[in-house]
């Protein structure tokens, strides 16, 4: 995608070439010329950037703004698209879950907890398998376990599988919730610290199938495993 920007401050080629070589370090910037006559800049990237993220890397007499498009519209726009396959399976599982229930007298909230779990972990262990190598070697650059035994990474891809073959054929509740609970409070530790610490590395929710950048979506995922597998403890206790 190409934007155009307003930038002034701008008052000799010197300055022309600061700006250029700055907003060119900036991730997903891909190409930038600046004219300092018009005090324009012309922005070419990958994935949207904020207009908060161009104007950090510039010093404070340069002053970016936009010109022909809308910067909100543009976030939301990037973040849906780099979301999109996250937002489709969950689309499915949701809609498969809901389908299931249909063939019930009334809805079974265990049964439909236990299938949308299922999806979860069959569907994510699957894109892993993939690739298993990729995501391990994603996944030790962030999990806490992971980081000290490098093993876990590849056994943490198929308790996945596990997982989501426990819940689809509900076997052990007690146990599997048990499970579950245990493992994703292990895996969201690592996941909180990278986003508080605003890293900027690969998410290996999807393995390295899909380039996910690790962020709340992530701690939401792992958060929404723990809270329905700990309901279920909670029910079945």
């Amino acid at each position: 995608m190409i934007h155009q920007y307003n930038l002034n401050g701008m008052s000799c080629l010197a300055c022309e070439a600061k700006v250029k070589a700055a907003l060119l370090t900036i991730e997903n910037v891909t190409n930038v010329t600046v004219f300092k006559d018009t005090e324009t800049a012309t922005i070419t990237m990958d994935n949207h950037v904020a207009l908060s993220d161009l104007q950090k890397v510039l010093e404070p007499k340069y002053q970016i703004s936009t010109t022909n498009h809308n910067e909100i519209a543009e976030q939301t726009k990037s973040w849906f698209e780099t979301y999109k396959p996250i937002l489709l399976i969950f689309f499915y599982i949701i809609l498969v879950t809901t389908l299931v229930q249909t063939r019930n007298t009334k809805f079974d909230f265990m049964q439909a907890m236990r299938h949308f779990m299922s999806g979860f972990f069959l569907i994510f262990s699957f894109f892993k398998l993939l690739n298993l190598k990729g995501f391990a070697e994603s996944y030790v650059m962030y999990d806490v376990l992971a980081k000290q035994i490098p093993a876990w990474a590849y056994l943490y891809v198929f308790i996945e599988l596990g997982l989501g073959i426990a819940f689809l054929v509900d076997f052990n509740p007690l146990l599997t919730s048990l499970i579950t609970v245990v493992v994703m409070s292990i895996s969201i530790i690592g996941v909180l610290q990278s986003v508080l610490n605003k890293k900027k590395i690969q998410c290996a929710c999807l393995g390295a199938i899909f380039n996910l950048p690790m962020s709340t979506v992530t701690i939401i995922e792992d958060a929404l495993m723990i809270a329905m597998s700990g309901i279920m403890l909670f029910i079945i206790i």
